[in-house]
Order: structure tokens, then C-alpha cells, then sequence
């Protein structure tokens, strides 16, 4: 029997949201450069600017590639800065800290809410599932919540928001979906996956997660070749969630 059958015949236990494109409209070629760019400026006397931003910025995706389970995102992330900056965690956190309080907010209007996405999480929360914001866990939990809470989505109470320090995998690795279903005892076809992105969200498919691609602002890093079990506009999700 095929997921999309079973999720047809018994709803899930547990949805898993994607973040970015997903239940907030933002261009993550703006949002990055801007977050980098602005953290740099705490930096300054340790580093060069360039060199802070160019490490900031590999350190941050060779997290995509990671394939080993003995640190957590963040602890990788660190470990680069101090092994190519001499930035020693505990610096990096205090200036971190400075940043998210007098120049994370410069970044709020490189989001826009999506007014859907609260009738959404609010038919999830009512139906009694377990959602969880599976977001790609390259960021400190403040850029994940400052998120959120400019997508006028920080007052639900999430059974999972992942990011940086509470992660060891990153999308599409299946690990990363491995350790979400075993925080919560899920088998995967208990769950659904909802994302816009072609291989990093559609990845839950190949440990059996069922996944809807949500297609409003799609992102398809593989020229076509994917398959999810779903797959619609925001509208489309929505009448599918209350039809389950």
C-alpha cells in the first residue's frame, strides 16, 4: 500500500513543517547575505570582514554535507570558526547575543507573513496532532524564532522547532527526519512532510514519510526529477488537512 493511501485512510500523528516558503514568503539569496553581513559587524576586530562573511558562509552549508553523528550543528559550526578565525565559542556566542539584540531586527522586512499559514497550523493544533517546524537547522534557534515571530507565527506552541542546537543532520539528509520521528516514538507514515523545496523537503520521502509539496513558491533544486505523494497551493493543502 502506497503512503499517500495510507494517509488517505488514517490521519497523521504528526505534521512536519518546513519554514521558509512554506508558512512565511522570504528570499533566502536576501536573507542570508543580510544576516551574515550584519553579524559581521560584531566581528570586526577579530577578523576581516570578507573572511569573517566567507567562513560564516561555508561553515554554515558544509553543515548540508555533514554525514557524521558525534556533534550537533552547532558544535560543527563553532569548531569551523575556531579552526579557521580563532573565534572561540564563548566569544562568538556573546557577540552572537549583541547581534540578535541591537541588529537582528534590521532583517524583518525580508519577511512576509502568510495569512494562511495560521488557519493552517491552527486546524493541526486543534485536530491534536504533533507539529513540529522541521526547518533546515543551519541557524541558532534566535534567527528561527525571530522567524517565526515575523511571520506572525510565534504563538502556537510548537512540539519541535529545530535549528542548530538541538540538530545533528540537516535536510535531505534522512537522518535528520530519523531523529525527529524518534524524539516523538513516530513511524513515518504516521507523519506528513509539508515543504516547497524539491530535495531538501521531499527528502522525508525516502525514510516513508509521506510529503506534500507545496507549490505556491516552489523551489525545485532537481530540473523536475522528484516525487511527492502531494502536492497543491496553500488552498489546496488546506481543504486536503481538513479532509483527512
Amino acid at each position: 500500500m502506497t503512503s499517500d493511501t495510507l494517509l488517505a485512510q488514517r490521519p497523521p500523528r504528526a505534521v512536519l513543517f518546513d519554514l521558509d516558503g512554506t508558512l512565511l514568503q522570504v528570499e533566502m539569496n536576501a536573507f542570508i547575505p543580510a544576516y551574515v553581513g550584519g553579524l559581521a559587524g560584531h566581528f570586526g576586530d577579530l577578523a576581516p570582514r570578507s573572511r569573517f562573511i566567507d567562513t560564516v558562509v561555508s561553515a554554515t552549508f558544509a553543515l548540508l554535507q555533514d554525514d557524521s553523528d558525534q556533534s550537533t550543528n552547532q558544535e560543527l559550526f563553532l569548531g569551523a570558526l575556531t579552526q579557521h578565525l580563532g573565534i572561540a565559542p564563548e566569544d562568538f556566542r556573546r557577540r552572537f547575543s549583541d547581534y540578535v539584540a541591537d541588529g537582528l531586527h534590521g532583517l524583518e522586512p525580508l519577511i512576509k507573513p502568510l495569512g494562511l499559514a495560521r488557519d493552517i497550523l491552527d486546524l493541526c493544533f486543534a485536530r491534536g496532532w504533533t507539529v513540529v517546524i522541521a526547518t533546515n537547522p543551519v541557524f541558532p534557534r534566535e534567527v528561527v524564532e525571530a522567524r517565526l515571530r515575523w511571520g506572525g507565527l510565534e504563538d502556537f506552541s510548537y512540539h519541535l522547532v529545530t535549528s542548530y542546537e538541538n540538530t545533528r543532520f540537516c535536510k535531505p539528509h534522512p537522518r535528520y527526519f530519523h531523529d525527529i520521528l524518534d524524539a516523538f516514538d513516530l513511524a513515518p507514515e504516521e507523519c506528513l512532510m509539508v515543504g516547497n523545496d524539491t530535495e531538501h523537503d521531499l527528502a522525508a520521502g525516502q525514510v516513508g514519510i509521506p510529503t506534500w509539496l507545496v507549490d505556491t513558491w516552489m523551489i525545485d533544486r532537481l530540473d523536475g526529477a522528484f516525487h511527492s505523494d502531494f502536492r497543491g497551493d496553500h488552498q489546496g493543502l488546506l481543504r486536503f488537512l481538513r479532509e483527512i
